[in-house]
């Protein structure tokens, strides 16, 4: 066109085969490198949430996490969830935790609850509250670059939303809270039918050693708070005013923690020591600045 010849589409092509400058839609096509399965039980987990109408008319859609090992396409722990969320996640890893031990390394995508977004982040030392629950209870996590690098949880996921919905529907469950009953059962019946043997007869899980308590506060949501001259900092939108005491009055410019549990308690800590607060402005308006992740729209959406 630029220098006025007219020729057609299929002439073009042809001259750029010529010149091994176009390839054909199969030449352009990448295979994907089988990887192999890991020698161990327990070496690697991976992780995957599945949002889908597992309930079909008779409920609303939710979340199944998956965890499946690597080595045996066993299913280790299946939860119904709202949205994948940390705090879902952290449910089930507790569950997790207590049944079987914990992993070598868990193996996920590269959602916002596994791997920061943002690379140039001020807080949480380059990972997720997620990663920092893991590094703590000394378990690695691993992201894919692609879907099909986690495969094996994607193909459990595209079995499960065929088998297990059927059997959710002879068994007449409707609801998030009468499907985990039901799970324990078919996760059995499921892993019976089609778990395989490890290469290998070692089981690399690790006995958790971790007192209930000290595990509530590695399975919650921390952050470092600035404290101002009135002995007051932000936190979700609501205005954290510290109770005076002896303590408290030196820590004007001073960073404290937060930790948010999964049953809505608050605590604000300096080196360990709680301290007393009130909540001195509420503001629970939405804003434009409240961003939703795509994964959990569906929820939000629901719940307003």
């Amino acid at each position: 066109e630029h220098h006025g010849f007219k020729v057609s589409r299929e002439t073009l092509r042809k001259w750029m085969i010529e010149d091994g400058i176009w390839l054909s839609r199969k030449q352009r096509r990448t295979f994907h490198q089988p990887r192999l399965r890991r020698e161990c039980y327990g070496e690697l987990i991976q992780i995957d949430g599945s949002d889908h109408r597992w309930f079909e008319d008779r409920g609303g859609p939710c979340t199944l996490l998956v965890f499946i090992d690597d080595a045996t396409s066993t299913l280790m722990e299946l939860r119904f969830v709202k949205s994948e969320s940390t705090f879902s996640y952290f449910e089930a890893l507790e569950s997790y935790l207590h049944t079987h031990g914990r992993p070598v390394a868990f193996y996920s995508d590269k959602h916002s609850v596994f791997r920061v977004s943002k690379t140039d982040a001020k807080n949480g030392a380059g990972m997720t509250q997620f990663g920092r629950a893991l590094n703590e209870l000394n378990i690695e996590i691993l992201c894919a670059n692609s879907s099909q690098a986690k495969g094996r949880v994607e193909r459990a996921n595209r079995t499960l939303q065929d088998r297990l919905v059927k059997e959710l529907r002879l068994a007449g469950v409707s609801n998030m809270k009468a499907g985990n009953a039901f799970l324990e059962g078919f996760k059995a019946r499921f892993n019976a039918k089609f778990s395989k043997a490890p290469a290998k007869p070692d089981n690399l899980h690790r006995a958790l050693n971790v007192e209930p308590d000290r595990l509530a506060e590695v399975l919650c949501w921390r952050e470092n708070r600035y404290v101002g001259k009135q002995l007051t900092f932000s936190y979700d939108r609501k205005r954290i005013m510290l109770e005076e005491n002896e303590l408290s009055r030196a820590l004007v410019g001073k960073y404290v923690d937060t930790y948010a549990f999964a049953d809505g308690r608050l605590e604000v800590r300096w080196k360990g020591q709680s301290l007393p607060y009130r909540v001195f402005d509420m503001d629970q308006r939405v804003t434009h600045a409240a961003v939703t992740e795509n994964k959990r729209l569906s929820a939000v959406l629901a719940h307003v």
